[in-house]
């Protein structure tokens, strides 16, 4: 953001650096050996467990907690990367409470689940750190697969197909690998680059070609890539950003919420980033949190989230809501924005209360104005790609079983696919699955079960 767009309350800088330090800290620090054992006892190894079902990628749960039990974490962590190769990421942002956590039957006998994620942190973070890939490639086929995007879907992808044997071509339109792993989550939850170490640990499978600043439908096109290879995978996200489509959008300081959560992970200096001092964020989801939570950590004295729905219906997590108070957010719900008021840059939001009715949601005459001098939409993202003869079903990208698209010999997964849930482990899933699907493809061979 250039300086001369800044209004007087917009400035970086609000925090001393040692504050800023202590502020975007791991929030969730590793387990040491000792917590690690402590944590796996709790675990009744179920024979159904409720949380291999309640994981997207299907990790042997009770498995490798059962070996970290016993003192083997790096056969816990092989577990754990066979079904999901982004296992590291996953215990750091998945929404466990939600999901394997929120399933385990600790947590309905007692509120208190086995600490899965960390488990899964302890692990996976033990084997990575010893600079080896724990899996070896098989005999080359001779096929060659384009994968376009760089983020979960495209990753988990590439690395189950070059397993393999197939060579594979990474294409991503940002200068750096990772997708929503890098760009997208706070900054708080993936501190000391440890979604670029991932990805170079990734790649340490081999027969994985990354190119930078290839932007599909600039650079490269779907029937050049189908021509060229003899598969294709789209894992490209959803790189367009929903407007709020009110009155006075336009002005100063209104930007989006993952702009701002990219410019600050990509900051070198966090005192850099420049906040303001009563910030609105508007949105219910992941998003709208971090950006958020992450105003307050850079010294936002007043930050408010607006959603226009009940609170129950927000897309965080309980979890998340619960951390964004904790940090001195605001939550309101039951309100959209009806207008933005300023001279050139935002200065106040209009709001109206929301009703639903037998036609959807609707504003009703009552209100109420926020002071603000930065204002984020977190309202969702759009898919930024023309078609190019893929089938569309609502905004996304139509598939069917392992991500078939419309179109033969291409598959597609995570956000930019119909159906899924905007979670980095289902955009793994779904990557992983697809490549499953595309080897069967090419090859004629059996497809392996997904896990």
């Amino acid at each position: 953001m250039s300086q001369a767009r800044l209004s007087p309350g917009v400035v970086p800088g609000r925090l001393p650096p040692e504050q800023l330090v202590r502020n975007f800290a791991d929030v969730a620090p590793p387990l040491d050996p000792h917590e690690a054992s402590v944590a796996a006892d709790r675990c009744y190894f179920c024979h159904d467990a409720p949380c291999v079902t309640a994981c997207p990628t299907s990790i042997d749960i009770p498995l490798f907690i059962r070996q970290i039990a016993t003192g083997t974490p790096d056969a816990a962590a092989r577990t754990i990367f066979h079904a999901n190769i982004l296992g590291g990421m996953c215990a750091r942002v998945c929404p466990t409470e939600n999901l394997c956590e929120g399933a385990c039957v600790r947590m309905e006998a007692e509120g208190q689940p086995v600490e899965i994620g960390a488990l899964q942190r302890y692990a996976t973070d033990g084997l990575m750190a010893q600079q080896t890939h724990p899996f070896q490639r098989a005999e080359p086929t001779g096929k060659r697969v384009a994968v376009v995007g760089a983020g979960p879907a495209g990753l988990s992808a590439a690395h189950r197909l070059a397993a393999k044997g197939h060579d594979v071509v990474i294409f991503d339109a940002r200068p750096k690998p990772g997708g929503l792993n890098e760009y997208g989550i706070a900054a708080y939850k993936t501190v000391d680059g440890f979604a670029q170490a991932e990805v170079e640990w990734l790649l340490g499978i081999g027969g994985i070609e990354m190119r930078h600043d290839q932007r599909l439908g600039r650079d490269i096109d779907l029937p050049g890539l189908r021509k060229d290879f003899d598969a294709v995978f789209l894992g490209i996200g959803l790189g367009g950003n929903n407007a709020l489509h009110c009155d006075g959008e336009e002005r100063g300081n209104v930007l989006d919420a993952t702009s701002f959560i990219r410019d600050l992970r990509q900051a070198s200096d966090l005192a850099s980033v420049p906040i303001g001092r009563d910030v609105v964020v508007i949105g219910g989801g992941m998003t709208a949190i971090d950006a958020a939570v992450q105003a307050r950590l850079l010294g936002a004295e007043n930050v408010t989230l607006v959603y226009r729905r009940s609170q129950d219906r927000m897309g965080a997590s309980e979890h998340e809501q619960h951390h964004a108070t904790s940090c001195g957010v605001r939550i309101i719900c039951n309100a959209a924005p009806h207008a933005i008021h300023g001279n050139g840059t935002v200065a106040e939001v209009e709001f109206r209360y929301t009703e639903d009715g037998p036609d959807g949601l609707v504003l009703t005459e009552e209100g109420f104005r926020l002071k603000a001098d930065q204002l984020f939409r977190a309202i969702g993202q759009k898919l930024d790609f023309a078609a190019e003869g893929v089938t569309l079903d609502g905004g996304k990208i139509a598939v069917s079983e392992f991500g078939r698209t419309s179109l033969d010999g291409v598959w597609a997964g995570g956000d930019c696919a119909a159906g899924g849930d905007d979670l980095t482990v289902t955009a793994v899933a779904e990557g992983r699955d697809a490549a499953e699907d595309i080897d069967a493809w090419l090859t004629g061979r059996a497809m392996v079960s997904p896990g």
